[in-house]
């Protein structure tokens, strides 16, 4: 064993390392981190939302299998590469899907299914609450789910005791503790930056409008507690920690940070928490995050404000659809290697598959791809239809097709982007990426650069996502210098690892302008095919 391996070794056997663990949209993933923020090791967990009675949502047990089996499997990684096994850690936290709904009575328990970010069917909710709070609100937000429960007269709304999100339901059952982040809470209610907590003008707007009902609470009874990055939120239970670690080897008494949303951590992991920076998570959805000088002049039903695990305001542009057809075309393709003898992997196919974009017309040589798997809110659809389209003399090529389908998953982002950049003269001087879009190459680079015409750069962290950004929460709620801020402790650990970036190509810039005016167009086909196929 070498001097590195061994001081690693040591690290870990002190419990000197910090834990993050995130819920995704398909993954549930935990990431090992030293205090200098290098990756040690890593665990898993596969899960899939599930539509039931026209909402998505996942079972509330398999948040607790898939908790277990994530752990257990970032155990097993321990063992594979340092022959130990993982005990216990310094701090940990969580993080997970922002916005969404889960209310609970005051025994803890669950009122209705969780709701995810996914369902667009509050829209009646946000038309009255966006005038009154004078503040865009979207569908997805947890004050929407709420207010449309209570405008449809749901039996369980004058039950609730608490109302969070994935992230906080998680930390509350490990820690005891209805608290989050300042950055998730942004998805559930607007935040007052002055007071980093929630905004209380506009929290008395909406007690004074429900307050007819005698619904037997207001909204600060039962909203969880608000805390910016570095505070701690609590510490790890015994009961806790046998939901995380089935084996009983994790003690009570870990501190934990405050719970986060995928966007807050994914700034983390970037780098991007100063003004003028902005990051792209990509995946199952696709957001973009920039990084506020000065207020917006007006409310845009398409941006959505939040802010940074610190209290800094933040535009986000958010599209609900992002590789999830382009996955599902990928599945087919594995298929057909099969049924030929084939014995691809999905890495080989993504390996293979996603570069011979790179070699296609620059507008995708005519094809049209709509990527709706779900209704998308940035352009008006409550359903979704996936749709690929093409004129008889387009090019109809592999490398053609596969550029059709990346640029159609940032189609939707694109949208809001232009009334940040051309509306509102937000300046953006680089973005930098995360999530699986950008996995092997420069591909997803060149495709994003093409669609944002800013220079796109990736840390050396990318693959390892929100995980690994809760996790460096968890390290700077520990940090030696107490009024460090939090950019000033991402500079000092992540500046360096974050990669050269890719220029916009002027050909591939011209190229998705060509493609986003027909994707614009093609919505028109979109709108009969949910009436069509309904």
């Amino acid at each position: 064993m070498d001097q590195q391996q061994s001081s690693v070794v040591e690290l870990i056997q002190s419990g000197g390392a910090f834990l993050g663990i995130e819920f995704g949209s398909t993954r549930i993933k935990a990431s090992l981190i030293a205090p200098d923020t290098t990756p040690l090791a890593s665990g898993s967990h596969a899960w899939e939302n599930r539509l039931r009675d026209g909402v998505w949502t996942y079972d509330i047990e398999d948040v607790w299998e898939g908790l277990a089996d994530c752990y257990a499997s970032l155990v097993r990684d321990v063992r594979d590469r340092y022959s130990l096994r993982l005990t216990t850690v310094a701090a940990m936290g969580f993080s997970g899907m922002m916005h969404g709904y889960v209310a609970l009575d005051g025994d803890g328990k669950l009122l209705v299914p969780f709701r995810t970010w996914r369902n667009n069917i509050t829209a009646k909710a946000c038309a009255e609450l966006t005038p009154l709070l004078d503040f865009a609100v979207p569908q997805r937000w947890s004050i929407a789910h709420l207010y449309q429960s209570i405008l449809e007269g749901q039996p369980h709304v004058q039950r609730i005791a608490h109302l969070t999100t994935l992230a906080g339901y998680v930390h509350w059952k490990l820690t005891g503790e209805h608290t989050m982040g300042v950055g998730e809470a942004s998805g559930m209610f607007p935040i007052d930056q002055n007071t980093v907590d929630w905004d209380a003008t506009r929290m008395a707007k909406f007690d004074a409008l429900i307050e007819p009902r005698r619904l037997g609470w207001k909204l600060r009874d039962i909203l969880p507690a608000v805390l910016p990055a570095g505070r701690t939120a609590g510490k790890l239970t015994a009961e806790g920690a046998r939901l995380v670690d089935r084996s009983g080897n994790l003690p009570a008494g870990i501190p934990m940070c405050p719970p986060e949303g995928d966007a807050g951590t994914g700034m983390v992991a970037t780098n991007a928490v100063r003004p003028r920076s902005g990051n792209v998570s990509a995946g199952t959805s696709v957001f973009a995050m920039i990084v506020l000088e000065e207020s917006l002049s007006r409310v845009h039903a398409e941006i959505d404000i939040v802010v940074t695990p610190d209290g800094k305001p933040v535009a986000m542009a958010h599209s609900n659809n992002g590789s999830s057809d382009l996955d599902d075309w990928i599945a087919l393709f594995g298929q057909v290697d099969k049924a030929l003898g084939g014995k691809a992997t999905l890495d080989d196919l993504y390996g293979k598959l996603l570069p011979l974009a790179v070699q296609g017309n620059p507008d995708a040589g005519g094809l049209l791809s709509i990527n709706y798997v779900s209704g998308e809110h940035m352009t008006g659809f409550t359903e979704g239809r996936p749709l690929f389209v093409r004129k008889e003399d387009d090019e109809f090529t592999l490398e053609n097709f596969m550029r059709a389908m990346l640029y159609a998953s940032l189609c939707a982002m694109r949208t809001g982007m232009n009334i940040l950049t051309e509306e509102e003269g937000v300046v953006i001087e680089g973005i930098r990426g995360h999530g699986g879009f950008f996995k092997g190459g420069d591909t997803g680079q060149r495709m994003m650069a093409a669609a944002l015409n800013v220079p796109v750069s990736i840390p050396a962290t990318a693959g390892e996502g929100g995980a690994w950004g809760v996790a460096v929460l968890a390290g700077y709620m520990l940090r030696s210098d107490a009024e460090q801020s939090l950019p000033d402790y991402l500079d000092e650990r992540i500046a360096k690892s974050i990669g050269a970036p890719v220029s916009p190509d002027p050909r591939d810039v011209k190229g998705f302008t060509e493609f986003f005016a027909r994707h614009k167009s093609g919505l028109a086909i979109e709108r009969e095919a949910v009436k069509a196929l309904s």
